[in-house]
């Protein structure tokens, strides 16, 4: 008989200290007729619906929300956490009652690639290996020696940063990430689409053309439409390395597919017991386990990050592009995994069932399991579902 799971153990270290927010499955009910997705505050006391005050989490994170002179008692409380949080991890779960979904909805779903070292010289081993993971060994050996050490201490955009690119490109060393790693403009792409990311708990997913992918392990900025961040969370940037190693040009379908982009478990918004420091100072632990037995445990620092995280949120949006729904902001993950799973230099590669769980001490747990993608859940309810939604439970 396996130990019972303690389902504390996907909250932050603090536990409900902090400002927690969720979205929710609300089934029907006796108060509710239809059923619908709920923002919610996660309290010990229960899990609150938010949806009186704000029917989406981008409002509610629009709007500025705290729970100072809240009068909690005048939410509807839709359960306790632990029996939401069982029921969202139950491989047999029940649809009927509340679940956990990804915390975020309407915002614009927006990455920033190549954001640390480490990550940016595999990008350029990716596109020199043109997608195939056996030469990656070797090239990834000759790039390290090469320029490693002397891009580890630059910062983008310098004078310095100019120099490394001329000398490099005399050397036919010069890539398109190492353009965007320690150039003046940062990569940012659209990892997804509103309402599209998957949550704690559910499947997320590779494509089966591919043979070499992995997750990618990120801190998640939450910003409003003011470009203020209100607060962070956890991401897996699912990435086919294998795909995009082929060509840039393929990055939409290296990173945008079904189920590729998972978020949580919840949004910790900025408060006294939380802030930009806190993210900037954090480490995110990734660790992998296979049905196969392999075990992978890696940790990135944030304090590694080549471009502060509000250079990053100042490019993606600003006076040239406007999100009037806010973003959810994917800034970066330290390493690719290299360790060999399958045979020597063969590097690290996903198998289906394998169970991937990205934590932080500030954030809590996401905590995933890898399927193909046409074998997840579909994605079937976008804007047009949620708004009918809302004006039939009249909260529009």
């Amino acid at each position: 008989m396996s130990n019972p799971i303690d389902y504390l153990q996907f909250l932050p270290q603090d536990g409900f200290t902090g400002t927690l927010i969720g979205r929710v499955w609300s089934p029907s009910s006796a108060t509710q007729k239809i059923a619908g997705p709920s923002p919610v505050l996660i309290t010990q006391k229960g899990v609150l619906d938010l949806a009186s005050i704000a029917p989406t989490c981008a409002e509610l994170i629009n709007h500025g929300f705290n729970t100072e002179g809240l009068d909690l008692s005048r939410l509807e409380n839709l359960g306790n956490y632990v029996d939401i949080m069982e029921n969202t991890l139950s491989a047999q779960r029940k649809h009927d009652l509340p679940h956990f979904l990804s915390p975020v909805d309407l915002q614009a779903i927006k990455a920033c690639g190549v954001t640390f070292v480490v990550s940016m010289l595999e990008r350029v081993i990716e596109e020199r290996a043109a997608g195939d993971v056996k030469k990656a060994e070797e090239i990834r050996g000759k790039i390290a020696a090469r320029i490693g050490a002397d891009i580890s201490s630059v910062k983008p955009g310098s004078e310095k940063a100019e120099e490394l690119k001329n000398a490099l490109m005399a050397e036919g060393l010069w890539s398109q990430y190492l353009e965007v790693g320690i150039g003046p403009y940062a990569e940012v792409f659209t990892k997804s689409q509103p309402l599209s990311s998957v949550g704690i708990g559910a499947e997320v997913g590779i494509l089966t053309v591919s043979s070499w992918n992995n997750p990618e392990p990120e801190t998640v900025l939450l910003v409003d439409a003011n470009a203020k961040v209100a607060g962070a969370t956890l991401g897996n940037d699912v990435n086919l390395r294998d795909i995009e190693g082929r060509s840039a040009l393929l990055l939409g379908k290296a990173k945008d597919n079904n189920a590729s982009c998972s978020i949580g478990p919840f949004i910790r918004l900025f408060d006294k017991t939380f802030g930009i420091e806190d993210v900037r100072n954090q480490d995110v632990a990734l660790t992998i386990e296979g049905e196969d037995g392999f075990k992978l445990a890696e940790v990135s620092r944030m304090k590694k990050i080549s471009r502060d995280l509000l250079d990053l949120v100042s490019q993606t949006i600003n006076e040239n592009h406007q999100y009037p729904d806010g973003i959810a902001l994917f800034t970066g993950t330290l390493f690719a995994p290299t360790q060999d799973r399958g045979g020597h230099g063969m590097g690290f590669t996903h198998k289906i069932g394998d169970v991937v769980r990205i934590s932080s001490e500030k954030l809590g747990v996401l905590q995933n399991r890898v399927a193909y993608c046409h074998q997840a859940s579909k994605w079937e309810f976008g804007i047009s579902a949620l708004m009918k939604n809302l004006a039939q439970r009249g909260l529009l």
